[in-house]
C-alpha cells in the first residue's frame, strides 16, 4: 500500500524551484532526519524504514553524496584537501539536484514516503558556518521541495566527540571544521565547529519548522519519540 493524498497537490519549493518541475503534483510525503555525525541518524532511519514498511508504506531512502553522477566525485574531491568553501557547497548542491530530479520527486509523485538522511539544512548551515552569505546559502537551495516533517537530533558536542571517536577512531577533517582554522587542536576545533552548527540549526528551526529531538537520550527512547510523531503525522494526513 502506498501512502497517498486523496487529491494530489502541486509541489512547493522553498524558493524558485526547478522550472520544469514547478507544475509537478505529488501524493507522497517527505520526512527529514537531520543531525550531525554521531547523532544516531542512520540507526534511527533504518528502524523507521522497517516500521513503516511493516505498516504497509512504500519508502524511499535518500541522503547526501548519493547521486550516481556526483556522489563519488564529492568523496574524491574531499580527499584532495582543502576544497574552497563555495566549491564544496556547489558540489553538494549538484549532488542534491541530481537526486531530486531522478529519485526524490518521482518517488513523491508515485506516493512514496521519502525519508531523507539529512537534507538542505545541513548544507545551508555548513555554508554559513564557513563564512558564506546567509542569503546566498538559502537562495542557492531554493530549488528544494518543502519537507512535510523535519526532525533535528540535537546532541551535546562532547557527547558527539566520544561517539564519533568510538565509532571511527578519528575525526573527519570537514566535520571538525579543520578547513576553516578554528583551532590547531583537532578536538577543540571539533567542539567549536559543532557548537557553531548547533547555533545555526537553532536559527533555522523556526524558518523551516524543525522539531528538536534530544539525541543525547538512549537510542530506543529517541526512536519512540520519532516514530510516534511520524505515525501521528501520516495517520492524520
Amino acid at each position: 500500500m502506498l501512502v497517498h493524498r486523496a487529491d494530489p497537490k502541486p509541489i512547493e519549493f522553498y524558493g524558485e524551484g526547478i522550472p520544469n518541475l514547478k507544475d509537478a503534483e505529488i501524493k507522497g510525503r517527505l520526512i527529514v532526519i537531520e543531525g550531525p555525525d554521531g547523532s544516531g541518524r542512520s540507526t534511527q532511519i533504518q528502524s523507521i524504514i522497517t516500521k513503516l514498511e511493516s505498516d504497509g508504506h512504500a519508502v524511499v531512502n535518500t541522503g547526501l553524496k548519493r547521486s550516481e553522477l556526483i556522489g563519488q566525485g564529492i568523496l574524491e574531491a574531499k580527499q584532495k584537501l582543502p576544497l574552497g568553501k563555495k566549491t564544496l557547497t556547489l558540489f553538494y548542491a549538484a549532488d542534491f539536484v541530481e537526486q531530486l530530479e531522478h529519485k526524490i520527486i518521482p518517488a513523491l509523485q508515485a506516493g512514496y514516503v521519502v525519508l531523507a538522511d539529512r537534507y538542505i539544512y545541513t548544507l545551508i548551515a555548513r555554508s554559513i558556518v564557513r563564512g558564506l552569505s546567509s542569503r546566498w546559502s538559502h537562495d542557492l537551495f531554493g530549488f528544494a521541495p518543502k519537507a512535510d516533517l523535519v526532525f533535528y537530533l540535537d546532541v551535546e558536542p562532547n557527547e558527539l566527540f566520544h561517539r564519533v571517536f568510538q565509532k571511527y577512531g578519528s575525526l573527519d577533517y570537514y566535520e571538525s571544521g579543520a578547513d576553516i582554522g578554528l583551532s590547531d587542536d583537532l578536538y577543540e576545533s571539533f567542539i567549536a565547529y559543532q557548537q557553531k552548527m548547533a547555533r545555526e540549526f537553532s536559527v533555522m528551526a523556526k524558518q523551516y519548522g524543525m522539531i528538536r529531538v534530544d539525541g543525547n537520550k538512549p537510542i530506543p527512547e529517541v526512536n519512540v519519540t520519532l516514530q510516534e510523531k511520524i505515525d501521528s503525522f501520516l495517520n492524520s494526513s
